[in-house]
C-alpha cells in the first residue's frame, strides 16, 4: 500500500470550515496516514494568527501585563472549531494549564508551539486518529541544531504502533525537556522529517495555492502552475526570492528522494506542483520552469592589467571579503576585469574597510562599488537541450527597453542570472515570461 503524509497550513485549519475540507481530504484516500497539522491561520485579511496571538500573550507577560481578555480570544477560536464542528470534546483542561505555564515564564517557544498543539488534538479527535506529541518523537541537541539521527529512529519506531495519527508542526524538545520550535519552514519541517521516519511514497504539502507559481503573481499577472520541478530548480528559484518552500523543509525527503506534492486544500481536484529528484519530462512548449528576482545587490568592480596572470589575484580579493564577513553571490569576470556581487546590506558599515583592503591587497588599476541592482533568474532543466535561451532572454529585455548590467550563465545550463536596475526588475520580470510562456 502507498503511504502518504499531509501536512497542512495555517490557512487550511483556520476555522471549522477549512477542518471539514482537510477531514474530506484525507478520508478521501486510505492512504494518507499520517497528518501534520498547523496552528490555525487568518480566517480573513484582517485576522490575527493564533501563533501571534501567543507570542503576545508571551510578551505581555515578560512587560508585567495582565493576558486575560487576550488569552480568552485565543480560547474562543479553539472553543468556535470545537463547537461548529459539533465535536463533544473538552479542552478546557489543556488551555488552563497552558495559559498558567505562559505565566509563569515557560518560554517564548512554548508560548508559539501551542497552536499546533491544540489544533492537531482537535484535529485528532475529528478525524479519528491517534494523536502524537511532536515533543516525544522531535529532538534538538544542547546547542539548539535539530537531531536529524535520533528523530529518525525514534519516531519511525513510533509511527509503527500507529495506523493513522496526527503530529503537530513546528515543535520538538531539548535535552533538558524545554520546548524548541524551528526557526524556519515552520511545519512544513515536521512534515517533511515525518515522510522520511515513515518511509513514505509521498509527501502531500496541502496549503492555499495550487502548487508552486512560473512567477510571483504579486508581479506577473496569473501566472501558470509548475506541473513538475526538481529540488535543484526548486533550490534556485528558492534562493532568488520565490515562496516556495523553505531548504529546511526540503532536505530530509530530498535524502530519502520522497517525491513532495504542493496541493491547494480549496481545489483538490488540482494536482498542483510535483517536486521530484530528477525527471526526463521537458515541457515543449515552454523550455523554462520558472523565473524569480531579487533586489538589494551591489558590484564591486575590480580593473587591472594583466589580472589573468596574477597567480592568486582572485584568492586575494576572496580574503579580503572573507575577512569582513562577507560572502559573495555571483563572480562575473573579465581577462582584465573581475566583478563580484554581494548582498548590499552587508557593506553597510563595512564599505570603506573593503575598499581600503582591496587597495592594500590587490593594488587594482581601478575600484568600483555600484548599488541599486536587481538579480533576475531564469531556471529550467529544459534550458539544457534548448539552443539561444540566453539569446532570448537579452532580446526579450532589449526589446522591453531595459539595459542589462550583468550576466552570468550557470555552467550547468539549469539556471541565467541577469543584472538588472532594481527599478526595472518588475518589467523585467514580465518581459521575461512573456517571452518564454505560451499561455
Amino acid at each position: 500500500m502507498e503511504m502518504k503524509v499531509v501536512k497542512f497550513g495555517g490557512s487550511s485549519l483556520a476555522d471549522a470550515e477549512h477542518f471539514r475540507r482537510v477531514a474530506a481530504i484525507v478520508k478521501a484516500d486510505p492512504n494518507r496516514r499520517f497528518v501534520v497539522a498547523s496552528a490555525p491561520g487568518k480566517r480573513s485579511k484582517d485576522d490575527v494568527k493564533v501563533t501571534d496571538m501567543l507570542y503576545r500573550c508571551y510578551e505581555m507577560v515578560r512587560e508585567g501585563k495582565d493576558i486575560t481578555e487576550h488569552y480568552e480570544k485565543i480560547k474562543a477560536r479553539y472553543n468556535d472549531i470545537i463547537k461548529d464542528l459539533g465535536l463533544d470534546f473538552d479542552i478546557s483542561g489543556e488551555l488552563d494549564y497552558i495559559r498558567n505555564a505562559i505565566e509563569h515564564y515557560s518560554g517564548q517557544d512554548f508560548a508559539a508551539s501551542r497552536g499546533e498543539y491544540l489544533n492537531s488534538l482537535i484535529l485528532a479527535k475529528y478525524l479519528g486518529f491517534d494523536f502524537i506529541d511532536a515533543e516525544s518523537v522531535i529532538f534538538f541537541r544542547e546547542n539548539g541544531v535539530f537531531d536529524g539521527e535520533k528523530t529518525n529512529d525514534v519516531m519511525r519506531e513510533e509511527l509503527k504502533k500507529h495506523q493513522y495519527a496526527v503530529i503537530p508542526g513546528f515543535y520538538g524538545v531539548m535535552p533538558n525537556g524545554t520546548i524548541k520550535t524551528f526557526s524556519r519552514g515552520g511545519s512544513d519541517i515536521t512534515g517533511s522529517i515525518v515522510a522520511r521516519a515513515a518511509e513514505a511514497e509521498l509527501y502531500e504539502n496541502w496549503t492555499d495555492v495550487s502548487g508552486c507559481l512560473m512567477a510571483d503573481p504579486r508581479i506577473v499577472e496569473n501566472p501558470l502552475t509548475i506541473k513538475t520541478i526538481t529540488y535543484r530548480e526548486l533550490r534556485e528559484l528558492s534562493y532568488m526570492g520565490a515562496s516556495v518552500l523553505h531548504e529546511e523543509a526540503v532536505f530530509p525527503v530530498r535524502y530519502a528522494d520522497i517525491p513532495i506534492n504542493i496541493r491547494n486544500t480549496n481545489e483538490p481536484e488540482a494536482p498542483g506542483t510535483m517536486i521530484v529528484s530528477t525527471t526526463n519530462e521537458y515541457d515543449s512548449e515552454c523550455v523554462i520552469t520558472g523565473i524569480a528576482g531579487k533586489k538589494g545587490f551591489s558590484v564591486i568592480h575590480i580593473e587591472k592589467d594583466m589580472m589573468n596572470s596574477e597567480i592568486g589575484f582572485g584568492r586575494r580579493v576572496l580574503d579580503v571579503l572573507e575577512d569582513n564577513g562577507i560572502s559573495f553571490e555571483h563572480l562575473p569576470s573579465g581577462v582584465d576585469t573581475m566583478s563580484v556581487v554581494i548582498t548590499t546590506s552587508y557593506l553597510e558599515d563595512r564599505r570603506e574597510r573593503v575598499i581600503a583592503s582591496l587597495n592594500k591587497r590587490v593594488r587594482p588599476d581601478s575600484i568600483l562599488i555600484e548599488d541599486g541592482l536587481a538579480l533576475l533568474a531564469v531556471v529550467g532543466r529544459g534550458m539544457v537541450k534548448a539552443k539561444g535561451t540566453a539569446a532570448r532572454l537579452c532580446n526579450a529585455l532589449s526589446s522591453a527597453g531595459l539595459n542589462i548590467r550583468m550576466i552570468d550563465q550557470g555552467s550547468s545550463d539549469l539556471n541565467s542570472i541577469v543584472g538588472v536596475e532594481e527599478s526595472d526588475l518588475e518589467k523585467a520580470l514580465n518581459a521575461t515570461y512573456k517571452e518564454f510562456v505560451k499561455e
